[in-house]
C-alpha cells in the first residue's frame, strides 16, 4: 500500500496539474527571461580552446591536433596492412609499393588464433565469420572497421586500465571521476561529434577519439572494481613477501584481477564495433559507412548486408576475446627450449602463411583478393521481400500505426506536454528522497531542474514520452519471453543466439525495416526502439529468475503451492532486483536509440542533437546532449535505489 507521504505527495501534484496554471503559469511554461545561457557559456568556453587556450609552448588546438597525429600513425600502419597496402605518395597519385595481407592470410590468421585460444570450434566459428565478410562482398569495408578497431581498443584497454588503478588508489580522484564517466556513458555520441571536428579535424582519426569517449568508461569501472575484489589473503601474501608498491600492482593485483579485466576488455571492443556506424558521420569510412549511406539511399538489403557484417566482425572478436582471457588464466604449457619454431608453431605458422600467400598473389589475384565472380548477395532478396510486404500488408500497417498513434502515443504525448515541470520536478525529488535519502532527492531535484532551467523541457518530455512507451512494450514482451525460457535450456539457447544478434547489429540497421514498412514518425520511431532495448529485458530476466535458491522453490511446493504462486508469490518477488536491473537497462538502451531516431522525424531532444551536429553548434548540442544524460541518471538513481530498497526488504542485502 501507499504511504501517507506518497499519497499527500500525489495529491499535491494533482492539484497543482489541474487548477495551478491560472495562478501560476510560470510553473507549467518556464519563463525565457529565467533561462540560464548555456548554449552561449558553452560556445564561448568553446571559442576560447579553440582561439586562446595554451600550454606553455603549444596551444590546446595544436595539443589536440598531435594526439590526433600520433593515433593517425598506427592507424595508417594497420590500414596499410588490412585494406590500402603499402603506397608512396598520396592521393590518385599514390603507387602501392607492397599489397596489403591477403584475404586468404587474415583468414588463417584469425582461423589460427581460434585454434590457439579454444580450439577446433573457434577456429571454425571465428574463421567462418571472416570468410563470410569475404564471400558476401564486405572484406574491403570490414578491413577499414577493423583497422579502427585494432587501434581503438589497445588504447582504450591501455587508458582505462590506468584511470582503473588511479580510481583505486586514490578514493578522491574516483570521486571526481565518477560522475564524468556517467556523462561519457550517457551523452549521445552525436552531442561530442562537432567539439570533437573542430578539435581534432575531420578523419578517421576524430573518429577514434569519439570511439575512445564511448568504449572507454567500462573499462575503467571494471578495472577499480576488479582491483578491489582481489581477496584480502592475496594482498597480505604481497606484502609478507616484501613486494614494492609497483610489484604490488603490476605482478599481484592486475594479474589476479585479469578474468574481471577481460571482461572490461570485452565490451572496449563490443562498444567500439557498436560506434563504427556513428563514427563514420566524421570520416571513419568502413562498414559503418556503408549501412549509414544504404540508410540514406532506403536501401535495406545493402543495410542489412553490412549490418551483418558489422555483427559478424563483433562475434568473431568477442569469441576470441572471451578465449584467449579464459586460457590467460590457465598454466601455460609452452616448451621453453628447443627452436623458435617449436616453440611458437602458432606465430610460425602465420608468418608462413601471409609469405606463401603474399607471393602467391603476385601470380595469382583470386589469393589476394577474393573473386568479384564467386561473391553472393542477399541484398536484392531482401530489398524484394519488404517491397512485397509493403504491396500486399500495407493497408494493415497502416491500420495498426494509426490505431497506436491516435490511442496511445498522442494521447500520451500531450499528457505529459501539459504536466507542469515545478511539479515534477518535486516529484522526482521527493521520490529520490524517499528512495535514497536527501542526497539521491537534491540530486534527482537538480537535474530536472536543469533541464527546465536551460529551455529543454519541451523536447524532454517528447522523448520520455516515447522513451517511456517504448520501455514499457519492450518490458512486456521481455518479462514474459524471459519467464518462458528461463527454465528451458534448449530454447533458451535459441532465445540467447537471437538478443546477442540484436545487441551486435548496429542501432541504426533497426531503422531501416521500420522505416520501409511504417514510413517516418514516432511509430517507427518506437518499433526501432523496442527492438533494439528489448535484450536486456530478457537477459535480466532470466538471470533473476536462474538466481532463486532452488531450496525455496522446493519449499513452496511442498507447502501446496500452484505453478502460478511459485511464479507470482517466490520466484518474481526474489527475482525482483535483477529485474529492475533489466529495466534500467533498457531505459538506457531506449535512450541511446533516441538519437539515432532522429533521423525518422522525431522531435524530441535526440533530434535536437542531430541538428546541432549538421549546423556544427556546438552548445546547442551539448546542452540537448547533457539533458539526455540527466533523463538517464535520474532513471538510473531512482531504479538502482529502487531495487536497493526490494533487496533489502526481502532479505538479499
Amino acid at each position: 500500500m501507499l504511504s501517507i507521504p506518497w499519497l499527500v505527495a500525489g495529491v499535491a501534484f494533482i492539484l497543482l496539474w489541474q487548477f495551478g496554471e491560472p495562478l501560476a503559469k510560470w510553473a507549467f511554461d518556464y519563463p525565457r527571461a529565467w533561462r540560464l545561457p548555456a548554449q552561449r557559456w558553452i560556445g564561448d568556453a568553446m571559442k576560447w580552446l579553440l582561439n586562446d587556450a595554451h600550454f606553455g609552448l603549444l596551444t590546446f588546438t595544436e595539443l589536440t591536433r598531435f594526439i590526433a597525429a600520433a593515433i593517425d600513425v598506427p592507424y595508417r600502419m594497420a590500414l596499410s596492412l588490412l585494406s590500402t597496402g603499402f603506397l608512396s605518395g598520396q592521393g590518385s597519385s599514390a603507387v602501392q609499393i607492397v599489397p596489403p595481407l591477403s584475404w586468404l592470410a587474415v583468414v588463417g590468421i584469425v582461423s589460427l588464433l581460434g585454434f590457439y585460444a579454444g580450439g577446433r570450434k573457434l577456429a571454425l566459428l571465428s574463421g567462418g565469420c571472416f570468410l563470410f565478410l569475404a564471400i558476401f562482398g564486405q572484406w574491403s569495408s570490414a578491413m577499414v572497421t577493423l583497422a579502427s578497431i585494432l587501434v581503438a581498443v589497445p588504447i582504450g584497454v591501455v587508458g582505462g586500465l590506468a584511470l582503473g588503478l588511479a580510481a583505486y588508489r586514490w578514493p578522491r580522484f574516483e570521486t571526481a571521476l565518477t560522475p564524468i564517466l556517467d556523462l561519457m556513458q550517457t551523452i549521445p555520441v552525436f552531442a561530442y561529434l562537432v567539439p570533437i571536428l573542430f578539435l581534432f579535424g575531420f578523419g578517421p582519426t576524430a573518429a577514434i577519439v569519439a570511439t575512445l569517449i564511448y568504449a572507454m568508461p567500462p573499462m575503467t569501472r571494471i578495472t577499480a572494481l576488479a582491483l578491489r575484489s582481489v581477496p584480502s589473503e592475496i594482498h597480505d601474501l604481497g606484502k609478507m613477501i616484501g613486494c614494492t608498491r609497483r610489484q604490488m600492482t603490476w605482478r599481484v593485483l592486475v594479474p589476479s584481477a585479469r578474468d574481471s579485466l577481460m571482461v572490461g576488455v570485452n565490451q572496449v571492443i563490443m562498444l567500439s564495433l557498436n560506434m563504427v556506424i556513428i563514427a563514420s558521420m566524421i570520416g571513419a569510412g568502413g562498414l559503418g559507412f556503408d549501412v549509414l549511406a544504404a540508410l540514406r539511399r532506403l536501401d535495406i538489403g545493402a543495410g542489412l548486408e553490412a549490418g551483418l557484417a558489422i555483427v559478424a566482425l563483433a562475434i568473431a572478436l568477442d569469441r576470441l576475446s572471451q578465449a584467449f582471457a579464459e586460457k590467460a588464466s590457465a598454466a601455460s604449457s609452452r616448451p621453453t627450449a628447443g627452436p623458435p619454431v617449436g616453440r611458437y608453431p602458432y606465430t610460425a605458422a602465420a608468418a608462413a602463411l601471409v609469405l606463401v600467400s603474399g607471393l602467391a598473389g603476385l601470380v595469382l589475384p583470386a589469393v589476394q583478393s577474393y573473386p568479384e565472380a564467386l561473391q553472393v548477395s542477399t541484398g536484392t532478396f531482401f530489398s524484394r521481400a519488404v517491397e512485397w510486404i509493403n504491396v500486399n500488408f500495407f493497408d494493415a500497417f497502416e491500420a495498426v500505426k494509426n490505431a497506436v498513434l491516435l490511442n496511445l502515443l498522442i494521447p500520451f504525448k500531450r499528457l505529459l506536454a501539459g504536466l507542469p515541470w515545478l511539479g515534477v520536478t518535486a516529484l522526482l525529488a521527493f521520490a529520490g528522497w524517499r528512495l535514497g535519502g536527501p542526497r539521491l532527492g537534491v540530486l534527482v531535484g537538480a537535474l530536472a531542474f536543469l533541464i527546465a532551467a536551460t529551455g529543454q523541457w519541451e523536447k524532454t518530455m517528447v522523448t520520455v514520452y516515447l522513451c517511456g512507451i517504448s520501455v514499457v512494450v519492450a518490458t512486456l514482451i521481455g518479462l514474459p519471453i524471459g519467464i518462458l525460457v528461463a527454465e528451458r535450456e534448449k530454447l533458451w539457447r535459441w532465445v540467447q543466439v537471437v538478443i546477442d544478434t540484436l545487441q551486435t547489429l548496429p542501432s541504426f540497421v533497426y531503422l531501416m525495416p521500420a522505416v520501409m514498412l511504417f514510413r517516418v514518425g514516432d511509430f517507427t520511431a518506437m518499433i526501432a526502439v523496442v527492438a533494439y532495448a528489448i535484450a536486456p529485458a530478457i537477459r535480466y530476466t532470466v538471470l533473476g529468475l536462474r538466481q532463486v535458491d532452488p531450496r525455496i522453490i522446493e519449499a513452496g511446493r511442498a507447502m501446496g503451492c500452484t505453478p502460478g504462486q511459485l511464479l507470482t508469490k517466490i520466484r518474481l518477488r526474489l527475482a525482483l532486483p535483477e529485474i529492475l536491473l533489466g529495466l534500467n537497462q533498457t531505459i538506457m538502451f531506449a535512450l541511446s536509440m533516441l538519437v539515432i531516431t532522429a533521423l525518422v522525424g522525431t522531435r524530441d531532444l535526440g533530434q535536437e542533437v542531430y541538428i546541432a551536429l549538421t549546423k556544427a553548434d556546438t552548445g546547442r548540442g551539448i546542452v540537448a546532449g547533457l539533458a539526455v544524460a540527466f533523463i538517464a541518471i535520474i532513471a538510473d538513481r531512482l531504479i538502482a535505489a529502487g531495487a536497493a530498497r526490494a533487496r533489502a526488504r526481502l532479505g538479499l542485502v
